[in-house]
């Protein structure tokens, strides 16, 4: 299989490196870095560093980058597509065992194994699960940055959400194209830089009311 690994990023010179080497010390060679209008040198750093990278002049937001990055692997003939962060919550190791299980669907879900994460983001994740599942019918890692789809599921996905409301949104579509999904355990760390990123409780109500605008839109 010709695999993808599609990193959005948005101001992460510090980390996108690092992450670019880890990935490569797998051997994953196809990288693909869609640099949602950063201020600073990422799309530098990850040009240097051997990766495809897609540039958006303004900052769009994650949906609208995974949007983007689906599209390009797809024209680059992946077989399937990993998303993977770019401030350094992944563990590349667990890349193969999310391609891996591709084998037995077509949407994979990293439900994450947390190390260190704060109080306030258990908390969130976990109303954002119950509340998407209300609405999919699917309940598992909802906000999981580290996902697998193949070809298949990326040529039916439409991806309508800008922000961070598209990491239900993918699962919404999943239940309703009625695709196969799986899910497999992987590490998340929570560096200092990234316990403050994220969704907040008020992030999270625009997340769900959202999704439930697209949800009655179809």
């Amino acid at each position: 299989m010709k695999i993808w690994v599609v990193i959005p990023a948005y101001n992460e010179e510090r980390n996108i490196g690092r992450v670019i080497d880890s990935l490569r010390a797998e051997g994953w060679r196809n990288l693909l870095v869609v640099d949602d209008g950063s201020s600073d040198r990422t799309a530098e750093i990850a040009r240097r560093k051997g990766a495809e990278v897609l540039v958006h002049q303004k900052n769009l937001g994650l949906g609208a980058a995974l949007r983007s990055g689906f599209r390009r692997a797809l024209e680059l003939g992946a077989d399937a597509v990993v998303t993977f962060d770019a401030d350094g919550q992944h563990d590349a190791k667990d890349v193969r065992r999310l391609v891996e299980a591709l084998g037995e669907a077509d949407a994979v879900v990293g439900v994450r194994k947390s190390l260190g994460i704060p109080l306030h983001k258990k908390f969130g994740n976990f109303a954002l699960n119950v509340l998407t599942f209300m609405l999919t019918g699917i309940y598992t890692d909802s906000q999981s940055g580290s996902r697998a789809l193949s070809r298949r599921a990326l040529q039916k996905l439409v991806i309508k959400g800008n922000r961070y409301e598209v990491s239900s949104e993918i699962i919404l579509r999943v239940s309703q194209m009625g695709l196969k999904w799986k899910e497999v355990p992987v590490t998340c760390y929570y560096p200092p830089h990234a316990k403050v990123k994220g969704t907040t409780i008020l992030s999270g109500i625009r997340i769900f009311l959202k999704l439930l605008s697209l949800k009655l839109a179809k």
